[in-house]
């Protein structure tokens, strides 16, 4: 399942940022643009709204919903990998490849495998001006949104992450920050998953999404996929080091883990140069070749 309209301006900003080796950068072109005094609003209303009863309500509907997709959309989702995360039974913060805005609910049936009910998902603020039913999965459902404000982060984002794994709840960062659309390689990651890790003294579960194409069209511009979810050695902080030298190493093991397992399921070397084999089940107009 696609959500979104036509991909090759979208295909075509990938390209151009791999090629100048701005791997993080934002490429979708329908996203939220939102002003400073609109963001502000956003977020004013969702902290004013989380712990109400209506919230609450909406929360468990929501939470329903989004265990109804998953099992649907990851019907033929695999999970390798499952015995490496045996020994955690508390708190973590899972990384993971982002390339689609349900990406995440095969990380939730790989956490629901390994016994979280809860899995928790970093967004950012924007999300939450979404329509539709995605806006209300956004403002209802498990989300901690993310604003780059210092006194937010501080008095906030930091408390409610603090929470969740106290309570023994994972909760999905993902490193790469942006989107990119059906993308198949993993993209170095910000340090910020990582840093909240080693603060908190949990591990980081490692994850990588394989993405294999099927025979059948999805639409005009895709064919069908399918997932494997690839659980890797989980990373733990060092007791004996700092948080910002444990949040630096962390982030480059899980990086040198997920270019492993990405060479492994594609049997080749990680580069960035851009390829059209790099978007998972694309069918290229002869405009794009």
């Amino acid at each position: 399942m696609l959500i979104g309209g036509k991909k090759e301006k979208v295909i075509a900003n990938m390209k151009s940022a791999a090629e100048r080796g701005d791997l993080n950068c934002k490429v979708e072109t329908d996203d939220p643009v939102l002003s400073h005094e609109e963001r502000e609003k956003l977020i004013r209303h969702y902290l004013d709204n989380y712990k109400t009863f209506g919230y609450r309500f909406c929360n468990v509907c929501a939470r329903a919903l989004t265990d109804t997709a998953t099992r649907w959309l990851n019907r033929d989702t695999r999970i390798e990998g499952l015995e490496n995360i045996k020994e955690i039974h508390g708190g973590a913060i899972v990384t993971s490849n982002h390339f689609s805005p349900l990406d995440n609910t095969a990380v939730r049936k790989a956490m629901n495998r390994a016994g979280y009910r809860r899995l928790f998902i970093v967004s950012q603020e924007t999300n939450l001006a979404m329509k539709g039913w995605v806006g209300f999965l956004m403002n209802h459902e498990d989300i901690i949104p993310l604003v780059n404000h210092s006194e937010y982060l501080r008095n906030y984002f930091g408390p409610m992450i603090r929470e969740r794994l106290k309570h023994g709840d994972a909760i999905l960062i993902y490193p790469e920050q942006e989107m990119w659309f059906h993308y198949r390689k993993p993209r170095p990651p910000k340090r910020g998953a990582y840093y909240y890790a080693a603060v908190n003294h949990v591990p980081v579960i490692s994850c990588f999404v394989e993405i294999r194409d099927l025979p059948g069209k999805e639409n005009e511009e895709f064919h069908k996929t399918r997932y494997v979810m690839h659980i890797l050695n989980p990373i733990y902080p060092d007791p004996d080091k700092s948080a910002r030298e444990n949040s630096q190493e962390m982030m480059r093991q899980d990086y040198r883990q997920k270019a492993a397992a990405y060479e492994q399921a594609y049997g080749e070397t990680l580069t960035y140069d851009f390829k059209t084999s790099d978007i998972a089940g694309w069918i290229p107009s002869q405009e794009s070749t």
